[in-house]
């Protein structure tokens, strides 16, 4: 019988939601300096690229590891997500953009033929819409992590060397 027309719908508007936050969290380190994006405004381990890592993580977590039942450690991700901002001496705004780019083409290739309504039981069992739904909460809250950083880092330039938000 197959889906009906709104969820069809409904799947379509979650894949352009995640979409639209993944690029944002990406573009965020548009126009930064490698300093810039290193820089710790915040007393926690959050910075600019760090964002970025973290929801590299987000995507290899969800997609990966909960829906798969693929390791942490398989998927080349941190053991936690705390650990997941942690930037290596090696991590540079292209390597981690690079990084966050395959992550979303992998997830994108996960979920491709499954329903909102498919049970996933990789990790624990939930269903997909729940899964997108937890996601898309990270990605809109990291976002606007990002976005507040971004601005801070932006005012903070001299006045000649600022470049427009993303």
């Amino acid at each position: 019988m197959g889906q009906p027309p709104w969820t069809r719908d409904l799947r379509v508007r979650l894949d352009e939601l995640l979409d639209q936050h993944r690029w944002s969290a990406h573009d965020s380190l548009k126009g930064m300096s490698e300093d810039e994006a290193r820089a710790s405004l915040v007393p926690s381990r959050t910075t600019l690229l760090g964002l970025v890592k973290h929801l590299t993580y987000v995507e290899r977590f969800y997609f990966g590891h909960v829906l798969t039942g693929r390791s942490l450690k398989e998927l080349g991700v941190a053991a936690t997500p705390g650990h997941s901002f942690i930037l290596r001496p090696g991590d540079t705004i292209e390597s981690v953009q690079a990084a966050h780019r395959t992550a979303c083409e992998e997830s994108r290739a996960a979920v491709r033929g499954l329903g909102l309504e498919h049970v996933v039981s990789g990790r624990k069992v939930r269903s997909m819409w729940a899964l997108y739904v937890q996601v898309l909460r990270e990605l809109a809250q990291h976002c606007g992590h990002a976005d507040i950083l971004r601005e801070q880092l932006l005012a903070a330039r001299p006045r000649r060397t600022r470049v427009p938000s993303a």
